[in-house]
């Protein structure tokens, strides 16, 4: 009987993630209706916490999924250029619009750009999961590598976009990717491999934790940004930001489709490809923008980014579920 009891405690804590876009909505809210709920989670915060989400994916992941997923390496290379191609070009286009058509500042479209530039999020991960679960693996594998090599592609895509517009400390963005990205996620993996035991004890608290920051790292932003994002000039920022978001997702799908026609599970594979082309880690762009440049303007698209590309995100995942319902 104990036994039984502790195993539907450990499910309970395993399945939390499966509140995930509930939280996501009502942390958007709350830190809406009462910012105070959320201001105490300051910037300092943001890259430990990007850190605690990227060692979580290390100790969920393991060599199997990684191969398995390499039989696809078609989708592989579509979901990379769907990332770090067709996304900085959408990001460039929004990017110059937002300042020569609508007159914003520069830094508003240089957090634009810089938004474009990041890896893909682990939400999208989690998206796939929940609308196409064979397809789970794949999006991990996608992401992964975007996360891995962002270290490298995103300071170069920032200053080849942003370069000419504000000062990109390249030296620095590389230093801090590996210090909150590549770090965690290697040393997750390390603690899966040579210790699964701890592995095995800390995973079932893992979600639920994960979930937590993870409702934090959306309420924050939006919390501390609340007067920029309620004022007309916040109303044209977020519009753009749904645009540039809804662009990719729409791309993605639809990029997918013509390249894979013949695939036998095709719209499982848009699905995947869509997610993860319309879904970033605005959260790493959020850090990037607030350690490496000075005007605080070009945090507000990516702090927007966090919260709208997560209810895009999970809209998407109840459309999608109920048609395959």
């Amino acid at each position: 009987m104990v036994e039984q009891k502790e195993a539907s405690i450990v499910d309970m804590l395993e399945q939390s993630n499966s509140l995930l876009p509930h939280i996501v909505l009502a942390s958007t809210l709350l830190a809406l209706v009462h910012p105070p709920s959320f201001t105490w989670f300051t910037t300092r915060y943001y890259a430990p916490a990007l850190g605690f989400l990227m060692f979580a994916v290390g100790v969920n992941s393991s060599e199997k999924d990684f191969l398995e997923a390499f039989n696809m390496p078609a989708a592989i290379l579509a979901g990379y250029v769907g990332q770090f191609v067709v996304k900085p070009i959408l990001g460039y286009l929004f990017g110059i619009i937002s300042v020569s058509v609508f007159g914003l500042p520069t830094p508003i479209g240089a957090g634009i750009m810089l938004v474009s530039c990041v890896s893909g999020a682990q939400l999208s991960n989690y998206a796939t999961f929940l609308t196409d679960p064979p397809m789970a693996p794949l999006s991990i594998v996608m992401t992964s590598m975007s996360t891995a090599t962002a270290v490298f592609v995103t300071p170069l895509l920032s200053l080849l976009l942003i370069g000419k517009r504000l000062p990109v400390d390249v030296k620095g963005m590389v230093s801090s990717i590996m210090q909150i990205v590549v770090a965690p996620i290697a040393a997750g993996l390390l603690l899966n491999r040579l210790f699964p035991q701890i592995s095995g004890v800390i995973r079932p608290f893992l979600p639920p934790l994960s979930v937590l920051v993870t409702a934090c790292c959306v309420g924050a932003p939006l919390a501390i940004n609340v007067d920029s994002v309620m004022s007309p000039f916040g109303v044209t920022v977020v519009s753009l930001i749904i645009a540039f978001h809804l662009s990719a997702f729409v791309v993605g799908y639809y990029f997918t489709g013509f390249v894979f026609h013949k695939a036998s599970d095709l719209k499982a594979l848009q699905r995947t490809l869509s997610y993860e082309t319309g879904m970033q880690s605005s959260l790493l762009a959020l850090a990037l923008a607030n350690r490496f440049f000075k005007d605080p303007l070009v945090a507000v698209p990516p702090a927007i980014s966090t919260v709208i590309m997560s209810l895009m995100g999970f809209s998407l995942v109840m459309i999608w579920a109920k048609k395959k319902e």
